[in-house]
């Protein structure tokens, strides 16, 4: 009898983690942002934003490294705050852009670095273009909404990019190549 409640104990313990999945979480359209900033001719730090867009977070809280996140959104949704930028981004000198250019990124490995802190590496679709991007990555916070009463988590990322890199460099030097970005997101568990 012990042999046998060994035996189911330890083969119990090897199957435990075939039964750990990552869990779908689907992002928070009103909560979620993207912000990019770079440098104007030195006078000032221009800035944009997406926000208003989906994705899907598989999410593994116990193994953050099984973990993976997809988002996909049309180009034309960003937000300028004057109306003749966004024109101008939209226009053949940067993303010539219609309804129908997408911006995507979706993960291909995550790096543990800390209790809450990861590296995400990804492919990042901008322009036509994919590169291989890494955005450093912050759980803010996973637990029970507490208006919403479900199981929700939150997480911001940083990265510089270079315009170049995506065809987007018209005006180099003197609107910097490098952009800033940050990503402040929220997700829900899917049902």
């Amino acid at each position: 009898m012990i042999r046998f409640a060994s035996a189911a104990l330890v083969a119990a313990l090897i199957a435990a983690p075939a039964f750990a999945a990552p869990e779908k979480y689907t992002l928070d359209p009103s909560h979620s942002q993207i912000v990019f900033s770079y440098n104007h001719l030195g006078f000032s730090t221009g800035t944009g934003m997406f926000s208003g867009f989906d994705g899907e977070i598989m999410f593994d809280q116990a193994d953050p490294a099984a973990s993976s996140v997809s988002v996909t959104f049309p180009v034309t949704s960003m937000i300028t705050g004057w109306d003749a930028r966004k024109e101008h981004f939209m226009s053949p000198d940067f993303f010539g852009a219609t309804d129908a250019d997408m911006v995507s990124f979706k993960s291909t490995s995550i790096e543990v670095t800390g209790e809450k802190t990861a590296k995400i590496t990804g492919d990042l679709t901008l322009n036509k273009v994919t590169k291989s991007v890494v955005l450093d990555a912050v759980l803010n916070q996973a637990g029970e909404h507490p208006m919403e009463k479900k199981p929700w988590a939150g997480f911001s990322a940083t990265t510089t990019l270079l315009r170049s890199d995506y065809n987007l460099g018209m005006f180099t030097p003197y609107v910097s190549d490098e952009v800033q970005v940050n990503i402040s997101i929220e997700a829900a568990k899917a049902e």
